[in-house]
């Protein structure tokens, strides 16, 4: 029904248009048919728990950053079926993020572009949402620099961003690799890297709670830079990697030249990333003979393409693009695909 009937409607109109009527849609529906959406799309299996850094989810398919930057749909995306979710990226101080038009699906490529610049209400406006919830999922963290904060302040905003949610999230995921924030990937230098994560780090054992930290990191990184985030996690001992982010590159497009070089910058996602995000995962899980779990992102459209980043080394999965071009079921395919597995 959805692929049939919803998502061609959804598709005439502006994506980002359609990204804020969805989540007031969801938000408003979900008070009277929220029993409706969890009776069709969750599916409830204790042998879909798994147990990922310390942490309980209840099935290992999450939502990626980016989907709700606030946290506002927190207890109505549990009903879709969804193990975990994570919010953000969120910043220090609101920001409106990067002009529009900022967002543009590739149809033909099942995909697609965005330079949304970590638009957010801020940290404290998440942390407000937080305390509301009422789902027990396992909720994490993503966080990131405002684009106004110059690099070598950087280091700072983490902190803000860490602080601020410690109480209210499970998991952080330190965000320096998204290209749609200006200068943002250079902070993908390893030695700023192995300073902040430590950092983090040290402030968790002051506190007192283990709050798992992981690296999101980009697709786009050669052998060279993949081995030395292997060792980055090593000596900084973090919790785990999320590979991956979107893409810079346009290869394997069906869209036509004109229509890209029309867009212009912008992250990439969806179903052209799924191979070489797979090869990410396939060679962190090897490299580090599996020495630190990874959550699999990146072009997951099917039930397969999940299996085959949980086949790769991934230990959870995450949707966001496939959510959008797949709809809701996706999810349950998912998991209904794991369980015959684990069968």
């Amino acid at each position: 029904m959805y692929k049939a009937l919803i998502r061609p409607i959804l598709f005439l109109f502006d994506p980002e248009k359609i990204h804020h009527f969805s989540f007031t849609f969801i938000k408003t529906t979900s008070t009277l048919l929220g029993w409706l959406y969890k009776l069709i799309f969750d599916l409830k299996e204790e042998r879909l728990e798994k147990e990922v850094f310390g942490l309980k989810f209840k099935n290992p398919v999450g939502i990626a950053a980016g989907f709700d930057k606030n946290a506002v749909l927190l207890d109505e995306l549990e009903n879709f079926g969804f193990g975990f979710i994570e919010i953000g990226t969120v910043t220090p101080k609101p920001q409106s993020g990067n002009p529009k038009k900022r967002l543009f699906r590739l149809k033909k490529d099942k995909a697609l572009i965005n330079r949304m610049g970590f638009n957010n209400l801020g940290v404290d406006e998440a942390v407000k949402q937080l305390k509301k919830r009422k789902t027990k999922l396992i909720i994490g963290g993503n966080i990131g620099k405002n684009t106004a904060t110059p690099n070598e302040e950087a280091k700072s905003d983490y902190i803000y961003n860490f602080e601020a949610l410690y109480d209210v999230v499970d998991y952080f995921v330190v965000n320096v690799s998204c290209p749609n924030v200006k200068d943002l990937t250079k902070l993908q230098d390893i030695d700023f890297l192995e300073d902040l994560l430590s950092t983090l780090k040290d402030i968790n054992n002051k506190r007192g709670k283990n709050r798992p930290i992981l690296l999101k990191i980009a697709p786009d990184l050669n052998r060279q830079q993949l081995d030395d985030i292997v060792e980055l996690i090593a000596s900084t001992k973090i919790a785990g990697v999320i590979a991956a982010n979107t893409s810079s590159g346009r290869e394997n497009l069906t869209t036509s030249e004109e229509e890209i070089k029309a867009i212009g910058n912008g992250g990439l996602s969806g179903k052209p990333i799924k191979d070489n995000a797979t090869e990410v995962i396939r060679y962190l899980s090897q490299k580090s003979n599996k020495a630190f779990p990874i959550i699999g992102v990146g072009g997951i459209h099917t039930a397969e393409d999940a299996l085959e980043k949980l086949e790769a080394g991934a230990d959870l999965v995450q949707v966001y693009t496939g959510f959008i071009y797949e709809g809701p079921k996706l999810i349950k395919d998912i998991n209904k695909a794991i369980l015959a597995q684990l069968k």
